[in-house]
């Protein structure tokens, strides 16, 4: 696919090229900035992406990443988001999901340096879902604070478990295979986690399984 990049960090933004190439992806373009990033793909046609991949924190300060990202997103609906950051943080997250809710993406830099782990993550971008670092996602299931314990503790084990991969972004054969269950019972724990979550049966499987993972995320932020 067709990636641009914009990070602040010489040599960080130097392998991530040499990993996007050696995977096979056509960099249209790097940034130091997210400024600059915004001009290259502003350029014209040449520069046009798929997925574009940001540093959290660089220029334009304090978090030019998130800035960058709600000015793509309105320049370009369909452009995938990848944001990179040394720091697995709820509230960059929060963030991140006010942009969007599919074809985005927030890992920690240390995670992302291979050509399978990057690839992956940009594939899944691209298909339209959310990748969320796990071990921030894990962390955030498994320690809901506030109001909505009380919906956490209606949760069986197993169900926790599916909830957490679905905040990773994991499709339901991704789930599948994780857990080393057939699809059925994987369907099945999801419609009792929206079941327990009292989401709306009429809605959308997209949207009702952003809703279950919002709640999760949401409530690490209630005793804040």
């Amino acid at each position: 696919m067709r990636v641009a990049l914009a990070e602040d960090g010489a040599l960080f933004r130097e392998g991530l090229v040499m990993l996007l190439e050696a995977a096979g992806h056509e960099v249209v373009g790097c940034a130091e900035d997210g400024n600059a990033l915004v001009d290259l793909l502003a350029a014209g046609p040449g520069a046009t992406a798929d997925v574009a991949i940001l540093d959290i924190r660089m220029p334009p300060e304090p978090d030019g990443g998130l800035s960058t990202a709600e000015r793509l997103r309105t320049a370009y609906p369909n452009l995938g988001l990848l944001f990179l950051s040394h720091y697995a943080e709820a509230h960059y997250l929060m963030r991140v999901l006010q942009i969007r809710t599919e074809s985005i993406g927030y890992r920690l830099k240390e995670k992302v340096g291979s050509v399978a782990v990057l690839s992956d993550t940009l594939d899944r971008i691209r298909a339209g879902e959310i990748v969320i670092e796990p071990q921030l996602a894990r962390r955030l299931v498994d320690r809901p604070t506030g109001n909505r314990r009380d919906v956490v503790a209606s949760l069986s084990a197993r169900e926790l478990e599916v909830l957490g991969l679905m905040a990773e972004g994991r499709s339901n054969g991704g789930i599948a295979g994780q857990l080393v269950v057939s699809p059925k019972a994987v369907e099945k724990h999801i419609a009792n986690i929206f079941t327990k979550l009292g989401l709306p049966a009429d809605a959308a499987e997209h949207h009702r399984r952003v809703l279950a993972v919002l709640t999760y995320l949401r409530s690490h932020q209630d005793g804040a």
